[in-house]
């Protein structure tokens, strides 16, 4: 193996996070129920490492009943200034209560307060009602830490594969795939 998919990731990301002018960790999230109906929607990358790919989510939002169902997933990540994409596809496992605790800590309050105010991902009749639900939040933890909502849960995807695409002329794209063995991880090319 030439190199190593983390080492790589991580160098790509670096280099992301330097050019993008907005969100470097935004990825797409892809997910599907058990019935395999398909969704997918933009999360911010919270974490990674050899272990994997964190995201933070409410588990009763769509994501998080999709993952309930069926825990596979795919990631994209689109550095579109870099003319560079990461794919990630694998199985996703829940993160511990305490490192949920840890990240959800270091929101913004406001962000916190909206955890606990929003029933995401289903049917709002107005605006105003989801506001005043903000509102109510804000008065019940005055003075005091907002705890973690026991449904807003960190995730991991666990990679089986990750490919490394390269934009190149006329459309000959360098496409490197990286897929976890027994033994390891092994590298293979693809056509574009």
């Amino acid at each position: 193996m030439a190199d190593d998919p983390f080492a790589l990731f991580d160098a790509w990301f670096a280099e992301a996070k330097a050019a993008e002018p907005n969100d470097a960790e935004a990825m797409a999230l892809a997910t599907a129920s058990a019935d395999g109906f398909p969704s997918v929607r933009m999360v911010l990358l919270k974490g990674h490492g050899p272990d994997g790919f964190d995201f933070y989510t409410n588990a009763q939002s769509s994501k998080g009943r999709d993952l309930a169902e069926n825990a596979h997933a795919a990631l994209l990540f689109h550095w579109k200034s870099l003319r560079r994409q990461v794919r990630v596809e694998g199985f996703v496992i829940l993160l511990p209560d305490e490192v949920a605790d840890a990240y959800f800590a270091t929101r913004g309050r406001d962000s916190q307060i909206g955890a606990w105010a929003s029933d995401q991902s289903r049917p709002l009749d107005d605006r105003d009602l989801f506001e005043r639900r903000f509102e109510e939040m804000k008065r019940r933890f005055e003075g005091q830490e907002v705890p973690r909502p026991p449904y807003w849960r960190g995730y991991r995807v666990v990679p089986a594969g990750i490919e490394f695409w390269t934009d190149r002329a006329h459309r000959l794209h360098e496409r490197r795939l990286f897929t976890q063995t027994d033994s390891g991880w092994t590298e293979g090319l693809l056509y574009p």
